[in-house]
């Protein structure tokens, strides 16, 4: 076992973060931007000889010095940064790592949840944590035509409402999937009560936490692959492969998307879903956006309007409980929030 010093990485540390870039490149990767915890390993002479990172309940950008091989740092490494989660609250850990790497994950006790071709593996530390949570599922399985949906309805606008009523209208029962990651600039907590208000006259919708199995964009990690779209493409096929083993535990043979011709990711993403789905016996139904006074319906332009504070132009993009909720004194810190922040469209 090493005596080499870990320690914290902190955003100041210019130094060191050139290191660690440097080390994480050796390994054919980049470091993630999403990132809230950096740790790093230094020897004697205060060189980076490992590294790795997280962000919310994940573990990621591992990398460790050539030199230094087979002396049991990633191990302290992982050790470490399952330290700080633990401190934090977070038990239940995942991790994404190459393909070539999942074996040892494994043996330090994390089991694999999905692999995406030849890139990267999706793990976690329970090794029946997927399996039961298909269980949990599967215990609000209905006869008929099930179908799904999965937003983050951040916030839930007419077209969220829109696509969730023609979904609805389609089939016997709709499992809505509400992406619970807080990563959004309104809080899980809020987008959820808005969701269920706004959908409250539906009956056969079934409304469900997405929990840390269906992958927002903030957490799939883009350090493993050389561009955007590639990024795109490998979490749209991570999404895909879970979201196959959920539909098929609930029964579900089609699944609805809302059309974003405006968006580069989501125009690529239905591309892929609408491709691949069908292929496991689920269609893929693309919706076309909303329209008011000619103008699409988005939480972008809602969360613009906000930012604006102009709650007059609110009303005829979102339905009368998520109007009501920012006109109370309740939403002022989310809608400081919204304005304080320099890019809300693509948020």
């Amino acid at each position: 076992m090493s005596e080499y010093a870990i320690s914290q990485v902190h955003p100041t540390d210019r130094r060191s973060f050139a290191q660690i870039d440097a080390l994480l490149e050796q390994e054919g990767i980049k470091r993630d931007s999403n990132l809230d915890y950096t740790c790093a390993m230094f020897d004697e002479d205060y060189q980076v000889i490992a590294t790795g990172s997280c962000f919310a309940n994940t573990l990621r950008c591992f990398a460790v010095s050539s030199t230094h091989q087979g002396e049991g740092l990633l191990n302290q490494i992982l050790t470490h940064l399952m330290d700080v989660q633990y401190q934090r609250g977070n038990l239940h850990l995942f991790l994404y790592t190459k393909i070539n790497s999942a074996k040892f994950f494994h043996d330090l006790g994390f089991y694999e949840i999905a692999r995406v071709d030849e890139t990267l593996v999706f793990m976690e530390n329970r090794r029946n944590g997927f399996a039961e949570y298909l269980t949990r599922l599967s215990q609000t399985k209905t006869d008929g035509l099930s179908a799904a949906l999965v937003m983050n309805a951040n916030p839930f606008t007419l077209g969220h409402q829109y696509l969730t009523e023609k979904a609805a209208s389609e089939c016997d029962t709709l499992h809505l999937f509400l992406v619970s990651e807080d990563a959004s600039l309104v809080p899980f907590s809020v987008r959820k009560r808005l969701v269920l208000e706004g959908t409250c006259h539906l009956p056969n919708v079934i409304c469900h936490d997405s929990g840390p199995y269906i992958i927002s964009n903030a957490t799939f990690p883009s350090y493993f692959l050389k561009d955007k779209e590639s990024v795109i493409r490998g979490h749209a096929r991570l999404d895909l492969i879970i979201f196959t083993r959920i539909a098929h535990a609930l029964s579900v043979t089609r699944r609805y998307v809302g059309e974003e011709p405006a968006s580069q990711v989501t125009g690529i993403y239905n591309q892929i879903m609408k491709k691949q789905l069908p292929l496991s016996n689920i269609d893929c139904v693309i919706v076309p956006r909303k329209q008011v006074k000619n103008r699409p319906v988005s939480a972008s332009v809602v969360r613009s309007l906000l930012k604006a504070g102009n709650l007059e132009a609110l009303k005829d993009f979102v339905p009368l409980s998520t109007l009501r909720y920012f006109q109370s004194k309740e939403a002022a810190p989310v809608i400081e929030r919204i304005a304080g922040t320099q890019n809300v469209v693509h948020y």
